[in-house]
Formats: C-alpha cells, sequence, structure tokens
C-alpha cells in the first residue's frame, strides 16, 4: 500500500543525492495471512557451503545489556548498539578492543553506513532516522514524522543503489494515540519521506535489505503474539521505489522469526532467527538459535546455532566482506562465510 509523501522540516539533500549517484528467484505465493507451521528440516542442509565457525569476540559488560544493529565500515572498524544503555559499541578488529563509540544514543538500534562512509541510524527513543557526517561528526535529522504525526520507533534500515533509504518503524501497542501505526518508509534523494507498507497488511517490521540487483525488497515481520506474522516477506521493488507483489518468502511460525537480516552477493539472505527457550511469548521453540541461510527460492540451506539469547542481528564486514558479524544477547560473534556480503562500499580486498 503506498500512501502520498511527506516532507520532513530537516534539509537532506546534499547527502541523498550524493548517496543516489554512488554504486554501492522463483518465489512462493502464498496468501499473506495465511498462517502455517515452520516445517524447515535442518537435517541434510549444506552449511560448510556457506558459513564457518561462530567465534566469540567480545562480551559486553554492563548495567544491562541487548545487543542489536552491527553495521562495518570501509576501514574495517564494527558497531554495534546496547539499546538499553544508550551506547554505540566499537569493536576493532586490528586491536581486537571494544571500546564506546557514542554514549547518549538516543535508544539506537539498527545502524547502517552509506556509501559516502556516513553512519546511519535508527534512534528509538527520539522516533527519527538520523545522519552523521563521516568527517564532521554532525548529525542530521532524516526523517522523525509523518503527516503530523510522530514515527512509531525506527528500528532497521537500509539503502539501494539509488540513494533512498528504507526504514522500519513498530511499537509495541495496535494503534498508539498520536503515532503513526507500525509501517515501511522510504525517504528519496530529494529529502521526501513515503510511507510504502502500514499496518494491517505489515504486523511487526523488523530487519530489512534490498536484492544485489536492487528488484527485491526483503522485510522481516516478528510478531510475538499468537496469529501474526513471523516470516520473511519479499516484494517487487519498482524504479520509483514503490513497492508490489508482496508475498511471503518462508515463515518461521511458531516458533520465533527473524530479528536482522544481511544479503550477500549471490542473494542468499542471513537471518538472525529462533530461541533457546521460551520468553513469556506464544514463540516456540520450533525455530532453533541462530544463523539461517536462506535462498532466494525460500528454502534453508545452511544453519549455525549460536551460543545464548537473544541473537538480533547480522552484517558482513571485513576487507573481502566475508566476515558474518553477529549481535547475540551479550556476545558479539564472528562467522567467515564463503561467498562475500552485498557491498554498501568497495571492499578493500
Amino acid at each position: 500500500m503506498t500512501r502520498p509523501a511527506a516532507r520532513t522540516q530537516q534539509s537532506r539533500r546534499r547527502f541523498l543525492q550524493q548517496s543516489a549517484v554512488a554504486t554501492v528467484a522463483v518465489m512462493t505465493n502464498a496468501v499473506l495471512h495465511t498462517k502455517v507451521a515452520w516445517g524447515a528440516d535442518y537435517t541434510d542442509l549444506k552449511t560448510d557451503d556457506y558459513l564457518g565457525a561462530v567465534a566469540i569476540l567480545a562480551k559486553v559488560e554492563d548495567t544491562t545489556v541487548f545487543t542489536e544493529g552491527p553495521a562495518a565500515d570501509r576501514n574495517g572498524n564494527l558497531l554495534f548498539t546496547n539499546v538499553p544503555v544508550n551506547k554505540i559499541l566499537k569493536w576493532d578488529p586490528r586491536t581486537k578492543l571494544l571500546s564506546v563509540f557514542r554514549e547518549n544514543s538516543n535508544e539506537t538500534n539498527g545502524l547502517y553506513f552509506a556509501p559516502d562512509g556516513s553512519l546511519l541510524a535508527c534512534e528509538g527513543a527520539t522516533a527519527r532516522v538520523t545522519r552523521t557526517d563521516a568527517k564532521t561528526g554532525k548529525i542530521e535529522v532524516l526523517a522523525e514524522g509523518f503527516q503530523g504525526r510522530r514515527l512509531a520507533k525506527p528500528n532497521d534500515l537500509c539503502m539501494d543503489d539509488r540513494g533512498r533509504v528504507y526504514f522500519t518503524s513498530r511499537s509495541a501497542t495496535e494503534d498508539p494515540e498520536g503515532e503513526n501505526v507500525k509501517a515501511v518508509y522510504r525517504i528519496d534523494p530529494d529529502g521526501s519521506l513515503h510511507q510504502i507498507l502500514a499496518w494491517p497488511d505489515v504486523h511487526m517490521p523488523n530487519g530489512i535489505v534490498t536484492s544485489p540487483d536492487n528488484k527485491k525488497l526483503y522485510l522481516i515481520e516478528a510478531h510475538p503474539d499468537a496469529d501474526h506474522h513471523r516470516d520473511i516477506r519479499v516484494y517487487d521493488l519498482n524504479a520509483d521505489g514503490s513497492v508490489a507483489n508482496g508475498r511471503v518468502l518462508i515463515d518461521f511460525y511458531p516458533g520465533r522469526s527473524g530479528d536482522g537480516m544481511c544479503i550477500d552477493a549471490e542473494g542468499n539472505l542471513y537471518v538472525a532467527a529462533g530461541l533457546h527457550k521460551t520468553r513469556k511469548t506464544s514463540e516456540t521453540l520450533d525455530t532453533k538459535p541462530g544463523i539461517h541461510v536462506v535462498s532466494p527460492q525460500g528454502k534453508l540451506i545452511a544453519y549455525r546455532e549460536t551460543p545464548e539469547d537473544t541473537i538480533t542481528n547480522c552484517t558482513f564486514g571485513g576487507e573481502d566482506l566475508k566476515t558474518l558479524y553477529v549481535a547475540c544477547g551479550s556476545l558479539l560473534l564472528s562467522i567467515r562465510t564463503k561467498i562475500p556480503g552485498k557491498a554498501s562500499y568497495k571492499p578493500q580486498g
């Protein structure tokens, strides 16, 4: 469902226009509201053809820990967030040191490095999407409201090859007063904000990526309540940035759905999903906890278990884009991959 465009008050043209010029499947036609049991077979997978061993890089020590939003820059640094204590953390793979990149992060969740090196962030507490200039460190607001109402908390984001930013926005309540409903938005290079999907067509939008050819938009639905969407949906991404022909790629119900994901250069999704133990929701343990590799045809082709709850998100990084970084409970993990990730920047190797 496409909604009318609305201008935000901040000027974003220069960044988005620069991003626009930077270069950075057989699907199932299942009925969107039909729920079927998670039927993936974890046996006979080709895991070693896609994923190496799981390595623990660091353990986050703080008053409260819930890690999210990993994003790797072109210099090899890895940023990720500890949402409840308002921190963005930095892992340096050369020194093997973990440090605080930013305090008072406004409950930042998802992060993404744009082709020009600037950092995009989903700030939950302020309900806005921001951009941090790579050279000056200046923070610019890209979106903070739609049609006169506050956004639901922005959660995760990505970009396409035309410099358009796509982000998910969701809240814990069905129809919060004075706030937009759960939705997916697009920020165009001219600075306009568009709501391209919204409740009730989507129930709890979470992780979001575009395909390597930028012709598909993948969206994780992760609602913890019974009889709601827990799946990955795929949409045709039109030339104007609108979406069409939505269908379910893979359904995790009744287990815990995916949370965040990333995509490799061949179009396979790497999905952080599952639980070791239940968490007072209707989610079952049918989805095993770890990284699930899902083909463009919606088939589970590889899986690596992760050591603790709650696995939330992953991203490709490293000089060859073959290091998968994973935010998992209090841990930062890495997994070497056989296929490089889809690049948002030109790798050094």
